[in-house]
């Protein structure tokens, strides 16, 4: 997320080529003075009209789905507010299964939706205090864990199993919402940056980095 000002492309640099589309509401630039990324302005949410400027889209590839690999998303971000969908691909009834990182009231959410299961994580604390903060969203065969600067801030056993859809990875909100039946969840605040990684069994000690943004 360190494209110059008036980018349309988000570049990734694991590589792989996993791009994605920069919506034109999306701010691109520097703040603080030092930090370069991305900004999401506030939208009044479930309030219609649907704003899909307001999102980065990265195109479905086999690689941004867990599987039944072992899967993590981190980010960086920083925000005063409280609600908002900041990554996902997939949504709650989509056909095989979702992952997404959300702040329902200021608090990292991990969510992982797979066939065996869903387990979601709720921090016990906010983090919508207008510092920056690195949320980390692991899945593992052995559960699903949120991690908050680097400490752990919940965690649960269990498998949820294999996770592997169609759609996009979504930054900023849904991709499929109409702000009436279905909200679109905007988030509002800033991104530094995103990181997803996935290895197969035998790679699980050193996860390869699939995407960074």
């Amino acid at each position: 997320m360190g494209e110059p000002p008036g980018s349309t492309w988000m570049v990734d640099a694991s590589g792989r080529g996993h791009h994605g589309r920069i919506g034109h509401e999306v701010g691109v630039g520097m703040f603080d003075g030092t930090t370069v990324g991305y900004r999401f302005e506030r939208l009044e949410p479930d309030t219609p009209p649907t704003r899909p400027g307001h999102l980065v889209s990265v195109p479905d590839q086999t690689d941004l789905d867990p599987g039944e690999r072992d899967f993590a998303v981190s980010l960086r971000l920083k925000t005063t507010h409280k609600f908002g969908n900041i990554i996902q691909k997939g949504q709650a009834t989509v056909s095989g299964g979702n992952w997404k990182v959300q702040l329902p009231n200021g608090r990292a959410t991990c969510t992982f939706r797979g066939a065996k299961g869903t387990i979601e994580l709720i921090a016990p604390y906010r983090i919508n205090d207008g510092g920056w903060h690195v949320v980390r969203c692991s899945r593992l065969r052995s559960g699903v864990y949120l991690a908050i600067d680097g400490r752990l801030a919940a965690g649960r056993e269990g498998w949820v199993g294999a996770i592997d859809n169609d759609w996009p990875v979504s930054i900023g909100g849904k991709t499929d919402c109409d702000q009436v039946k279905v909200g679109c969840d905007y988030y509002a605040g800033e991104l530094d940056w995103a990181v997803i990684q996935a290895a197969p069994p035998a790679e699980r000690s050193s996860p390869a980095v699939a995407g960074r943004r």
